[in-house]
């Protein structure tokens, strides 16, 4: 047997932590990069293809995208961090059920979600906030895109658990695979077939089954354990021990979707109220949002290549290389949410104009929203890595905390109290404010760790 020669070489109990920290960050940056311009991209063309009009239908389609991602990073950072943990342990039995439990549940889900999405698509697209003129776009849009919903949760869940065995630079390549693709296809769909925004999802429709099949012929592969069949069927205290250790990821995903749905609706209400009418707020807001998710890409894939590491080490009882790590991941957090904010705050009236043109009243709008809006993203980036740090080490309940304070307990309330006062401008404000108070408290939280963190063995 080699496991004990696995156990006592694996590379994140012995490596030099910044070099082993950028050869997995990197991968998994550029990989959710790229799996988030999936949106990005099809957005762009359907902006300068059908207009802002297709822009809205998109942000109300998007919510359904949002729980496919909270169910699928529950289920893959869960079973990763189960995997590396249990291998730290030296239990490889229990780090191959939670792998194949996970897959397995990725297929049962993803095919549960898409027959529900089919049952119910036009009172769902009613209650994520469409209007009449978006409402057309928004159930061709996500009728077709939900035939690829099993695809989405198998790339997004398998994700974690080939670069938990050290295999980043293969899930990168999956990824971006299936992204190159569906750049390529959307404009041939959409302008040299003609096909317009159904172009455009069956064109993510088809590039989610090429990486979902990529990333599954990885499993006969795995180096650091060999599956066999019955290691798929789930098991219970797999199943739970996965959602204990990702309930973290969807909570933050399932609230997000649960903020989606309250402010397109509040922009619908407050937005017929104004100057700009209900449909330019939508489409402003689904455009920002998706700049955030790729801001929100690039930081989550720092974290998500520190948690290995993290996992494997806190296993193993290695305290001080965790202590390490985490200082690391701060550091790297809060450069590139800098960068970030730079960037949006600087130029925000370039990067709106990707997604299509608009009159002055909705640049105007735009500009002012996004830069509000995003305005304490350098605070983010670490706020995003103390809250995905407490899963990593088994202790799933803080992360969650920390995740549902920010959606639910701060910014959900300020999103309803603010535009009382405000009007449809309050909307933009709530962020901001939730998000200063989540990072003071994330801080706090993640202080009071290292101090009870032991120093020795």
């Amino acid at each position: 047997m080699a496991d004990t020669k696995t156990y006592s070489e694996n590379p994140m109990g012995y490596k030099p932590i910044p070099k082993l920290l950028f050869s997995l960050a990197v991968p998994a940056v550029i990989a959710n990069v790229v799996n988030a311009l999936y949106n990005i991209v099809d957005q762009i063309f359907i902006g300068q293809g059908v207009g802002y009009l297709g822009n809205a239908a998109t942000n109300i389609a998007f919510p359904i995208t949002t729980i496919c991602m909270a169910i699928g990073l529950m289920t893959g950072l869960g079973s990763a961090a189960a995997f590396n943990l249990e291998l730290g342990r030296k239990n490889q039995d229990k780090a191959k059920k939670a792998a194949g439990t996970a897959v397995t549940m990725l297929v049962i889900c993803g095919i549960l979600i898409c027959i529900l999405i089919r049952s119910f698509l036009e009172p769902l697209m009613m209650a994520f906030g469409a209007t009449d003129e978006i409402l057309e776009y928004a159930m061709e849009y996500a009728g077709i895109t939900s035939f690829g919903i099993p695809f989405l949760l198998l790339s997004t869940g398998i994700n974690p658990l080939v670069r938990a065995d050290g295999s980043a630079a293969y899930s990168m390549t999956a990824v971006i695979t299936g992204a190159v693709l569906n750049t390529l296809l959307d404009p041939l769909f959409m302008f040299v077939f003609d096909m317009g925004i159904a172009g455009a999802a069956w064109a993510t429709v088809i590039s989610q089954i090429v990486s979902a099949a990529l990333l599954l012929l990885y499993f006969p592969r795995f180096k650091s354990v060999r599956f066999c069949a019955e290691d798929f069927i789930p098991r219970i205290p797999a199943v739970r021990t996965i959602i204990s250790l990702g309930i973290t990821s969807f909570i933050f995903q399932f609230s997000t979707m649960i903020i989606q749905i309250t402010t397109n609706n509040l922009l619908k209400i407050y937005g017929e109220m104004s100057v700009y009418g209900s449909d330019i707020p939508i489409a402003v807001a689904g455009i920002v949002s998706k700049i955030n998710v790729i801001f929100t890409a690039v930081v989550l894939g720092v974290v998500q290549g520190s948690q290995p590491i993290c996992s494997f080490n806190y296993g193993a009882k290695k305290y001080d290389r965790v202590r390490e790590t985490v200082k690391i991941l701060l550091k790297s957090t809060f450069l590139l949410s800098v960068i970030m904010f730079a960037i949006f705050e600087l130029f925000p009236s370039q990067i709106i104009s990707l997604f299509g043109d608009g009159d002055e009243l909705y640049f105007a709008y735009a500009t002012k929203y996004m830069r509000v809006f995003l305005f304490f993203v350098f605070l983010n980036g670490i706020q995003i890595a103390i809250t995905t740090f407490f899963p990593s080490i088994g202790k799933a309940l803080k992360g969650a905390f920390l995740s549902l304070s920010k959606q639910i307990i701060f910014l959900l309330p300020l999103l309803v109290i603010l535009p009382r006062f405000f009007g449809v401008e309050g909307i933009m404000y709530a962020m901001p404010v939730s998000d200063f108070i989540a990072f003071l408290i994330a801080a706090a939280f993640l202080a009071a760790e290292m101090k009870k963190m032991p120093r020795e063995i």
